[in-house]
C-alpha cells in the first residue's frame, strides 16, 4: 500500500522560513532511515502559497486565484509518499518523524493512495492498461 504523509503549513513556512542546519540535519537522518528501510518513494518540501495558484471550477467555468492563501493551518508544506503494509505500519513510522515545524504545535497526516482494485469494476483492465501506458510514458519523458 501506498500511503501520502503530509507536512502542514505553518505561519513561518508561509513566510518563507528555511529550515534551520540542525532542523535539515535531524529530518535528513529520518529520511535516509526511510530509504533504508525501502519504503520512501518520493519526498519534497513546497514552497510557500504566496508563490502558488488555486484554480475554482464552477461547472465549465474556471477561475484561477494567485496565492497567497490565508489559512496556513489547511495548507501543505511538503510530502511523503512511502509504502507501507499498513496504515498501523505507516503510523509507526512516522511517529519517529522529527517535528517539521519545531516550536509550534501542528500535526502530519497520513492518506492511503488509491490502487486500482480501490476503484471496483468501473476500473476496467482497459482503463488500467490506459493508465499504467500513461506512467510509463511520463516516466521515460522524466528519464530522458
Amino acid at each position: 500500500m501506498r500511503f501520502m504523509v503530509i507536512v502542514k503549513a505553518s505561519e513561518a513556512s508561509e513566510a518563507g522560513v528555511l529550515p534551520t542546519p540542525e532542523e535539515f540535519e535531524a529530518m535528513g537522518k529520518f529520511n535516509e532511515e526511510l530509504v533504508d528501510a525501502g519504503v520512501l518513494l518520493a519526498a519534497d518540501g513546497l514552497q510557500s502559497s504566496a508563490k502558488g495558484a488555486r484554480i475554482y471550477f464552477d461547472g465549465d467555468k474556471k477561475t484561477v486565484v494567485d496565492g497567497p492563501f490565508t489559512e496556513s493551518k489547511e495548507l501543505i508544506a511538503g510530502y511523503w509518499l512511502v509504502e507501507a503494509k499498513s496504515l498501523e505500519e505507516c503510523v509507526e513510522r512516522f511517529k519517529r518523524c522529527p517535528n517539521p515545524a519545531p516550536g509550534v504545535q501542528t500535526n502530519i497526516e497520513i492518506r492511503r493512495v488509491f490502487e486500482a482494485e480501490d476503484f471496483g469494476e468501473n476500473f476496467t483492465p482497459e482503463r488500467q492498461a490506459a493508465v499504467e501506458e500513461l506512467r510509463a510514458r511520463a516516466a521515460a519523458q522524466h528519464n530522458s
